[in-house]
């Protein structure tokens, strides 16, 4: 027994199973850049950048550094009672940097999540509005807020009561309603909210917002039509409705544009920013127009600390300076091309897809069925694993790869993870990984 399976039993007996997500026995020693250590002293090529979390690389001197000179200063303030300049300037910076020339403000958070709970929790009382519109395959976070929007199966378990209403978002290659793009004229979008879900279930002049990810990740990296967001916009201008974009995974550059709605020119009203905002410190940001915040409390104690907002700046001033959002569209197109020559190669992959360094494989066990390829999909992450790449699998199916690498990842480092993932691929395919490997490590599903 290695030292990661004895850490492993240890885990096993004490860190309950809700609050873990594990593809293979890793437990790591170390990160720098794109390169994961393993206790055992293994280095892996890094295809997930900690769930989108470190865009800029893992350990990256420069937030290291930050973060360090702010913990020296103010370690234990709480931003929101005794704030300083590093957070307002923070604060100053997303409110430039966002989509919009109209007045905004920022509710500072930890996470992700808080930044999409926070629009839950305030927008209707600002509006006077209570209901809201959400997408089948949103994620949009874990507490109670989160669980009530979100329409992935791994949170649909938990009972949560809400005025929340629920549409299939645009995933072409699995359309719900059996249509074809573009003849569909993207009818999942203003057509089918306006005729059936304002009509039947969700009265428009009730509804205080829609929140809406520009590209699905979690769900199975889903990319809608360029039309998409578009028509959304427009409902939500003809109706009143704030329109919000989750951006906390796709957001700081990831898609080959600092956000993922500059690529249909469609401005949000809010903003919900979480992940790689911070490289790693808990940092989660909500940009809206100011109207929509109401006056009262709703404040947690160490909200806007100097040091996670000392974090986010220099975060954003290294993708900034050094132009990764560019850096992503350029190294995601010679991705994406050879992902899709692979395809040609491997009867398992059924559709690549993506924008940048968010990419997604779909494996299927037929093209034409394109019947779910759950447990091979499973196997070819545990395999890479094996051959020294790190990988994951997202989607409601279990059956798509999640390839989101850091956006400091260099071409040898691509180069080499995309030989290893043909190699991966080709070694399920020909039965050379057991059903029994992957038994325990099944991700969230």
């Amino acid at each position: 027994m290695d030292k990661a399976e004895k850490v492993i039993e240890r885990l096993n007996r004490v860190i309950a199973a809700p609050s873990r997500v594990m593809f293979y026995p890793l437990i790591v020693k170390e990160a720098h850049g794109c390169t994961v250590t393993d206790i055992n002293g293994k280095d892996y090529i890094d295809f997930n950048a900690g769930w989108t979390v470190a865009g800029v690389g893992f350990s990256n001197a420069e937030v290291v550094e930050a973060v360090r000179q702010e913990v020296a200063l103010s370690a234990g303030l709480p931003g929101g009672t005794f704030p300083s300049e590093t957070t307002v300037r923070f604060a100053e910076k997303l409110v430039s940097m966002t989509p919009g020339g109209f007045d905004k403000k920022v509710w500072l958070g930890h996470s992700g999540t808080d930044a999409c709970a926070a629009a839950y929790k305030l927008f209707p009382v600002a509006t006077k509005r209570e209901r809201s519109v959400t997408f089948f395959g949103g994620m949009h976070g874990v507490d109670l807020a989160g669980l009530a929007m979100s329409g992935v199966m791994s949170t649909a378990r938990y009972r949560v009561p809400s005025l929340v209403s629920k549409v299939p978002y645009a995933y072409c290659y699995r359309c719900p309603y059996g249509l074809e793009y573009p003849s569909c004229g993207v009818y999942c979008a203003s057509d089918f909210i306006e005729e059936q879900l304002f009509k039947h279930v969700c009265p428009p002049e009730d509804t205080a917002f829609m929140m809406v990810e520009a590209m699905q990740s979690d769900s199975g990296d889903v990319i809608p039509p360029k039309e998409y967001l578009p028509k959304l916009r427009k409902t939500a201008d003809r109706f009143g409705i704030a329109l919000v974009a989750d951006e906390v995974k796709i957001g700081f550059g990831r898609t080959g544009k600092m956000f993922g709605v500059e690529h249909t020119g469609v401005v949000p009203d809010a903003m919900a920013l979480g992940k790689s905002i911070a490289s790693g410190i808990p940092v989660g940001a909500l940009v809206a127009r100011q109207e929509l915040f109401p006056q009262g409390f709703a404040y947690s104690t160490l909200v806007g600390n100097a040091i996670g907002t000392a974090a986010g700046m220099a975060t954003i001033n290294i993708i900034e300076r050094d132009r990764l959002h560019e850096r992503a569209a350029r190294l995601g197109r010679l991705f994406k091309k050879r992902l899709e020559e692979m395809k040609n190669d491997h009867h398992l992959i059924g559709d690549v897809r993506g924008e940048g360094l968010l990419l997604g494989v779909e494996f299927v066990k037929d093209r034409k069925k394109k019947t779910p390829a759950r447990l091979e999909t499973a196997k070819i992450v545990y395999r890479a694993w094996e051959l020294g790449l790190l990988t994951v699998y997202v989607g409601d199916d279990g059956n798509v790869m999640e390839l989101t690498p850091p956006l400091v990842i260099t071409q040898e480092e691509l180069d080499a993870g995309v030989e290893i993932l043909d190699r991966a691929i080709g070694d399920v395919e020909k039965g050379r990984v057991s059903d029994s490997v992957v038994r325990g490590y099944t991700g969230m599903q």
